[in-house]
């Protein structure tokens, strides 16, 4: 029989357990469902884009489901989780940074205003939320920034790489910036970065490390395999951003 591919395999549940809170308990009550079917609920919901009131009874409350993950998030635990996984096999030699651009449903609009920015652009082509990522060399998410999807690529390239020391930054010439060059530079990188056609000087290119820049494209259809993020459907930014952190959780408990 074909294993559930919405499910978590023994091997990444090993990895995820002791990073986990304690499974916990409610005044008067016996206790609250496992860390691992909950984990595969949200991973369920994430998968198939459903919403939370759609969750198979399987499953226990939504309800409870889903105020535990809020409260993870507001927490932090899912950057805990996130930064114990990647920080001791994070390989930075070489990193790739790039956007995607995801189509914002209806059932997003509508957030409070007191709530502020939920990074939810329009354009000519709808309301649309903008991903930039920075991954590492075999496919993984590294650093990410949300955006509205008419934001341009190259106002966040500082923002995502001044934090990551790398050898080595490929992108595509959307990033060919001082401002960016300079942060790379200072972070004792080269950038693989072709340069714009208006560029008075031209950079030199290693068109070999270049090619290798499509690693993070692959990160992006990985991502979008997910239902929940090729189409965002959460009202609050906050809370999708910790769709795409779990996505990167996962993969990094591979």
């Amino acid at each position: 029989m074909q294993p559930d591919r919405t499910m978590l395999s023994d091997q990444q549940w090993e990895k995820l357990e002791l990073l986990l809170p304690a499974n916990e308990r409610a005044p008067g009550r016996k206790s609250t469902m496992g860390n691992r079917l909950f984990l595969e609920a949200v991973f369920f919901l994430i998968r198939l884009g459903c919403g939370w009131r759609d969750l198979p009874d399987r499953f226990g409350n939504w309800n409870s489901i889903y105020r535990r993950y809020a409260r993870w998030g507001e927490k932090g635990v899912w950057t805990t989780i996130f930064a114990a996984l990647s920080g001791g096999r994070l390989e930075i030699s070489e990193v790739d940074l790039d956007s995607t651009i995801v189509r914002v449903h209806q059932h997003a609009a509508g957030a409070r205003k007191s709530e502020g920015d939920q990074a939810i652009g329009s354009s000519r082509g709808g309301r649309t939320t903008k991903i930039h990522a920075v991954t590492e060399s075999l496919e993984r998410l590294v650093h990410f920034v949300l955006t509205g999807g008419n934001e341009n690529d190259c106002t966040q390239g500082r923002r995502l790489l001044e934090t990551v020391p790398a050898k080595s930054v490929g992108a595509d010439k959307a990033y060919d910036t001082n401002e960016i060059i300079h942060t790379i530079e200072q972070n004792g990188g080269d950038a693989a970065i072709p340069s714009k056609s208006n560029r008075k000087v031209q950079r030199p290119l290693d068109s070999e490390r270049y090619k290798r820049r499509n690693r993070i494209e692959r990160f992006f259809c990985k991502l979008k395999h997910f239902r929940g993020i090729a189409t965002r459907y959460a009202k609050l930014a906050r809370r999708f951003a910790i769709f795409v952190l779990m996505v990167g959780i996962l993969h990094w408990s591979t």
